[in-house]
């Protein structure tokens, strides 16, 4: 339903429907984002035999240098901690990281990059940076990427607000 669709007054307990524009802007939003996301983890499956999700765990290991809690990571990329350890013990089984007792406290649990990781980002990282290139960045004008930047830090400013663990940008 949008705004147009009511010809009547809202009531106060009435939703504030989309009109077209931004009923069109969130389909858009919704099925580009599908779709980008689903040629990123095609494209490093096929050429590399990550998945997207391993990918971004070597990219947020390698920005942190090299190591996080587990607990951490799995709140940087905004997934449950049981989804995050079962990644990382696959990846732990073909060696792109390693899992070791936090030497703080002994009770977390830290998720190292090893050399065989650290080598795997370097492969594949060129060919991820052109399938962004050639599925996003070279497609819109540099001020629309800006835009689409300030947007998308408006929304997670927003949704951090509510779980600041998450902040890792």
């Amino acid at each position: 339903m949008t705004a147009d669709d009511d010809s009547t007054a809202r009531s106060p307990a009435e939703p504030r429907w989309l009109d077209d524009g931004q009923q069109q802007a969130w389909r858009s939003f919704l099925l580009g984002t599908t779709l980008l996301l689903d040629r990123i983890d095609e494209d490093l499956r096929r050429e590399h035999g990550l998945s997207a999700v391993d990918y971004e765990i070597l990219v947020r290991l390698s920005e942190a240098g090299g190591q996080l809690r587990m607990a951490k990571l799995a709140a940087a990329l905004a997934h449950s901690r049981s989804r995050v350890t079962h990644t990382v013990k696959r990846m732990e089984n073909a060696g792109l990281v390693a899992r070791a007792e936090s030497p703080e406290d002994g009770r977390g649990v830290i998720c190292q990059l090893t050399k065989s990781g650290a080598s795997m980002l370097t492969t594949a990282a060129p060919s991820h940076v052109e399938t962004v290139r050639q599925s996003l960045v070279d497609l819109v004008e540099p001020a629309d990427l800006l835009a689409l930047g300030r947007v998308m830090d408006a929304v997670c400013d927003q949704l951090i607000a509510d779980h600041p663990e998450r902040e890792l940008r």
